[in-house]
């Protein structure tokens, strides 16, 4: 039935677009290739969800299918825009005219040349940005640095450095030499401790295989940390029983065990320097929502005072949102992840900042400071279902701790 809707729904799209097609061009090869890429765009992606793959609707060729009906139903909505804004005019104009008061037939005037260029022209924007995305943008790895204050922040750590790196979702790589480049950028940073918050893989354990040397290169003087995100748990994917999807919950573990990241399950761990502790804290995920809800924060918490400097680390905002700076906690710094800016948005430091994502969370890309407290969103490394990025590059996040100091 879904697929029947979506069937009717996209040729629908494609026959208005088409109409702006032939009104801008009267080139009958043109109207051809027009209806041919539609065609094949449309056959690509039921062929893809209908015939059964080892890739998931949101892996491999699979995702492409899905990347180009995005990018061609992206263009074929401004040219709806367009033509049905022109069409009230016209129905307007042929309501109120001379011509069909005089003939006693309803006359409407025929569409415009310029207006359907100029849809054509705009709808090519998001279409070429989309498929930019899918072979450039995501792999436009960026490195956002920051500096933030604590009046609390033991002295020895004064300067201390941390990397963060989330939404990897290995699964969904095709090209290793630009992830190995990604990868040397965060090693690049050297960083004092290195944090990963959740979404190593779409849905299985066994997608970290061919990545577990890659991945397992990073690391820094005091350790690689890492937490569960919601992808992990395999629950958006089919299992034959409970013991299989168990089994691999337990492979994901032991897969973060051969990268070198110490895995942290509702736990804390401490650091050290002369004395003086900086304690790490790793919840699993816990989102609003339909969202998995594995994180416990007073059991991870365990044996901590308010005093105690802490970095929490939770794959989902809005788990700091309902539990950190509503609940009271005492978190300096929350490190999370989950929403990858949407993949899609516009960003001009100081100008705008946008994504659709922002309807869904409150807190969904960068720093917030709320009642004295930090979150760091991260945009991801990876992406997941749309194979691209556009406006919200894949993010490589290095802050610095300073003490702040008191006149």
């Amino acid at each position: 039935m879904r697929i029947a809707l979506f069937l009717a729904l996209f040729i629908f799209l494609c026959f208005y677009g088409f109409q702006a097609v032939r009104a801008a061009t009267g080139a009958r090869w043109i109207h051809i290739i027009f209806l041919g890429v539609s065609l094949v765009i449309l056959l690509n992606f039921l062929i893809r969800m209908l015939l059964p793959t080892e890739d998931s609707v949101l892996e491999g060729r699979n995702a492409y299918a899905f990347g180009y009906i995005l990018a061609w139903g992206a263009l074929q909505l401004i040219l709806i825009l367009f033509l049905f804004s022109e069409d009230i005019i016209r129905v307007l104009i042929g309501l109120f005219s001379k011509k069909t008061y005089s003939s006693g037939e309803f006359y409407m005037p025929s569409r415009r040349s310029f207006i359907s260029r100029v849809a054509l022209g705009l709808g090519a924007i998001p279409f070429a940005s989309l498929l930019y995305g899918m072979y450039k943008g995501k792999y436009d790895f960026r490195v956002l640095k920051y500096e933030l204050e604590f009046e609390d922040l033991p002295d020895n750590f004064d300067g201390y450095q941390i990397t963060q790196i989330s939404d990897v979702h290995c699964g969904s790589f095709d090209n290793k030499k630009k992830i190995a480049y990604g990868v040397e950028m965060i090693k690049d940073q050297q960083s004092d401790a290195v944090f990963f918050t959740g979404d190593l893989v779409n849905n299985l354990a066994k997608e970290t295989e061919p990545w577990i040397d890659l991945f397992g290169s990073i690391k820094a003087p005091d350790g690689v940390y890492s937490v569960m995100g919601n992808h992990d748990y395999g629950d958006y994917h089919q299992w034959k029983s409970a013991d299989e999807k168990a089994q691999n919950l337990k492979l994901l573990h032991e897969a973060h065990k051969k990268l070198g990241w110490d895995l942290l399950l509702n736990e804390n761990r401490v650091i050290e320097r002369d004395g003086q502790q900086l304690h790490v804290v790793g919840v699993e995920n816990w989102g609003t929502g339909n969202f998995s809800k594995y994180g416990d924060l007073d059991k991870a918490g365990e044996g901590l005072t308010p005093e105690d400097f802490k970095i929490l680390l939770s794959h989902d905002p809005s788990h700091w949102e309902e539990k950190v700076e509503k609940g009271g906690e005492n978190y300096q710094l929350t490190l999370s992840g989950h929403t990858h800016g949407m993949q899609f948005g516009i960003e001009i430091s100081g100008v705008i900042k946008w994504s659709p994502v922002k309807y869904r969370y409150t807190y969904w890309a960068g720093i917030y400071r709320e009642n004295g407290k930090y979150l760091n969103v991260n945009r991801g490394f990876g992406y997941l279902a749309y194979p691209g990025r556009v406006g919200m590059w894949p993010e490589i996040t290095v802050i610095k701790l300073k003490k702040k100091r008191t006149v």
